[in-house]
């Protein structure tokens, strides 16, 4: 049980002036597993003004002397690797062996990695008779999600710390628990008191009085669409700065050139990149685009790997690749989806509504395809986040183009193809922020954003520096 009572502002350890508190739930077995304060927005407003009295000082640095505290960061959080994984796997319900890589691990290689572009960044440059300056833009608040959630802390705050920014942290209530060891961390490395501040609570009262307090200049956001409209929404009475990371519905063509091993494999991949994190992912490929003429073939072996390879698991205690979702209420909405997709008419392949078997405890889904999905079907179009993959079969190249398209969302994609060059050619017509070309592997350099209503701005690598930073000309 981890109760956390108070929370950290202004480099210290505080009690909340609400007296409510969050009770958190293991997705696994519906558990308490800790609990954390329902901060207030006077809770915010003391935040808020401990880090505008931080700010020049902080600002005022050298990059190099930031991004050194970074680095500390960077170290501490390796060294409580296996503390982070076994928490983000309670709290989020990813199997034990993906949380040390992915939830725990990869929050260390982004820091460990902004503190490497801050060294080559150029902080000053001449361009003609002006003297161009990088300067902070002030008070950033963060708020954050529960599906990679200290990821997504770290994929802020790392790099708004280095730029010279001082931070206002709500992490999502539903997988707060590890926030409270990453500013136990801020804490231990000494960073001056201000620079970094967490309140928690729910985002109708905390996240919203971040968004609109007149002393916040930028709100970084990742979440839902529905939420990011919120956030922009409050945020636009003061005119601050909003970048927003939000929801997807990413397609993945595969090209009618794969034939044998080469189809396979694409088919293969298709479903892993569709369920990492049970399908709680934003950039989740959830709709596989295939030639009609193949549509069948696909479709088998895609039924073959769900079922041989993606077995739902005990996230600390087995072996499988899915764990639960993360809360009752997920689950209910994923199944929703799953009976609006039969109701609508897709077939399903594999997978379905009920509760698993062997799994009556925990927010567990099956693992579920539909096939002969079409782009009017609610499952194509809206964002599902669970274990749920729609194949929709195509004609041509041109349409599945416009299949891939046809949707609101553009935050990621991927395309296969026997000929990359032909892959990277589709590619260019997709409008989305991020694909993979025949399975790409992550690259926490590469900037990360959507197009359309997937957001604004971009994440991680040198540009996720510059989205926390604003240029100054020195006319000479």
């Amino acid at each position: 049980m981890q109760a956390y009572d108070k929370l950290y502002i202004d480099g210290e350890w505080v009690p909340s002036f609400g007296t409510e508190t969050i009770e958190v739930v293991n997705a696994s077995t519906e558990d308490v597993m800790g609990s954390i304060p329902s901060g207030t927005a006077a809770d915010v407003d003391r935040a808020v003004t401990a880090a505008v009295a931080a700010f020049d000082d902080w600002s005022a640095r050298a990059p190099k002397d930031r991004a050194g505290y970074v680095q500390r960061i960077s170290e501490e959080l390796g060294a409580r690797n296996e503390e982070i994984a076994q928490t983000i796997a309670g709290e989020v319900g990813m199997p034990i062996f993906l949380s040390r890589l992915v939830q725990a691990g990869l929050p260390q290689a982004v820091s460990g990695s902004m503190v490497a572009i801050a060294d080559d960044f150029p902080w000053e440059e001449q361009i003609g008779n002006s003297l161009v300056i990088q300067e902070p833009v002030g008070v950033v608040g963060c708020i954050t999600p529960w599906n990679y959630p200290l990821h997504q802390i770290v994929a802020k705050v790392a790099p708004a710390l280095i730029a010279g920014n001082t931070v206002v942290l709500k992490p999502s209530e539903v997988a707060p628990l590890n926030a409270f060891i990453f500013a136990d961390i801020i804490d231990k490395v000494g960073l001056p008191k201000g620079v970094f501040n967490l309140v928690s609570g729910v985002g109708p009262v905390v996240g919203e009085a971040i968004a609109a307090h007149p002393q916040v200049d930028m709100v970084s956001f990742t979440g839902s669409t529905r939420a990011g409209k919120r956030v922009a929404e409050l945020a636009a009475a003061s005119v601050k700065r909003v970048a927003l990371e939000l929801g997807g519905k990413s397609a993945n063509i595969l090209l009618d050139d794969l034939d044998g091993a080469d189809l396979e494999k694409a088919a293969r991949a298709g479903v892993g990149a569709c369920y990492l994190n049970s399908g709680q992912t934003c950039s989740a490929l959830t709709r596989m685009l295939v030639p009609r003429s193949k549509h069948d073939e696909v479709v088998d072996i895609v039924r073959d790997e769900v079922e041989k390879v993606y077995t739902l698991t005990d996230p600390i205690n087995g072996d499988g690749r899915l764990g639960p979702l993360i809360s009752d209420v997920q689950r209910t909405r994923v199944r929703g989806y799953i009976a609006k997709g039969i109701d609508e008419g897709a077939v399903l392949v594999t997978g379905g509504v009920e509760q698993p078997e062997g799994f009556e405890r925990g927010y567990y889904v099956k693992p579920t395809v539909f096939a002969g999905v079409d782009t009017s079907m609610t499952i194509a179009q809206e964002e599902i986040f669970g274990p749920v993959l729609s194949i929709l079969p195509y004609d041509d190249e041109t349409e599945a183009v416009r299949i891939a398209n046809d949707s609101v969302y553009g935050l990621a994609g991927g395309v296969w193809s026997a000929d990359p060059e032909r892959a990277k050619a589709v590619a260019r017509r997709v409008r989305t922020g991020q694909l993979e070309i025949n399975g790409g592997s992550y690259n926490p350099l590469a900037p990360f954003g959507g197009y359309k209503q997937s957001g604004n701005g971009r994440e991680l690598g040198r540009f996720g520096l510059e989205e926390f930073l604003q240029p100054k000309s020195l006319q000479l």
